[in-house]
């Protein structure tokens, strides 16, 4: 029996790797395993990263509104739970954002969750 040399699938396969490799650095741009290799890891390192991304944010937008608070005398928790039970429905990036440009509109804020800490 012969043997099987790269056809037409073969040659598209590796030609979608390595345009998906373009713009990398020597050998990881032209050699086809070398390019495989990275594109793989770097395909790995992209979607653990799209899920920690989301994570990262969060924090960020948590340390913002603790940061605004704790100006006004208030910890995050106090805040967070006043708010819940005055049935304010704002997320923490739309409350991060009030607190960094907006501070009066965020003050109002922390006034209805003191209210209801004391009510």
């Amino acid at each position: 029996m012969p043997r099987a040399r790269g056809g037409p699938k073969t040659r598209q396969r590796r030609k979608k790797v390595l345009k998906q490799a373009k713009g990398y650095w020597g050998g990881r741009r032209r050699l086809y395993r070398t390019a495989a290799e990275t594109v793989t890891r770097a395909l790995a390192f992209a979607y653990r990263d799209r899920r920690a991304k989301k994570r990262e944010f969060r924090a960020l937008w948590i340390l913002r509104i603790n940061a605004a608070c704790r100006a006004v005398g208030l910890s995050y928790a106090t805040f967070m739970n006043g708010l819940r039970k005055a049935g304010v429905q704002l997320d923490r990036k739309i409350l991060a954002d009030l607190a960094v440009n907006d501070p009066a509109a965020f003050a109002r804020l922390v006034e209805t969750a003191r209210a209801q800490r004391a009510g």
